[in-house]
């Protein structure tokens, strides 16, 4: 399953991602490619609040620190990495992604490369870009019976 959604603003690119994750129930992994700029940490803003991850924390890319961890609701934590600084597929292990899978965990990668040429398989992709106007296209291809899912109970 695909869909598309056109934002034209910051605030609609945040509530879509909020739109997201009001729509997950359990444990998922994200996968967000773009160029830079184009609206992916926004939109992970939003992901984080329509997962009941607390107002109190501020969402932030993870470019330095490449894991930002958050308390969400319903016994779930949002993973936010950003693997743009990684050079190797070596690299990862030292992250520690691998544990995050072991958990009840929402993981949203952004720059996820690296994870593919490790043969990981994302239950969404999403791809970032602008069009014309400077509004931000996001497509949404699930992979799989839980991103199909999630994908339905968003865009129904």
């Amino acid at each position: 399953m695909n869909q598309q959604a056109i934002t034209r603003t910051d605030s609609q690119t945040r509530d879509l991602g909020k739109r997201l994750g009001q729509a997950v129930t359990g444990p998922l992994a994200l996968a967000l490619t773009g160029n830079l700029g184009c609206g992916k940490t926004t939109f992970v803003k939003g992901l984080a609040r329509g997962l009941g991850v607390n107002a109190g924390f501020h969402i932030t890319s993870p470019t330095f620190t490449i894991i930002n961890e958050y308390p969400a609701d319903n016994n779930l934590r949002l993973c936010h990495l950003d693997l743009y600084r990684l050079t190797s597929v070596e690299e990862l292990a030292g992250i520690g992604y691998e544990d995050i899978l072991e958990t009840d965990a929402v993981m949203v990668v952004e720059w996820p490369d690296l994870l593919k040429k490790d043969r990981f398989s994302f239950d969404l992709e999403l791809a970032f870009a602008c069009d014309a106007d400077f509004h931000r296209v996001i497509s949404f291809f699930a992979s799989g019976q839980t991103g199909t899912n999630v994908l339905c109970r968003m865009f129904s």
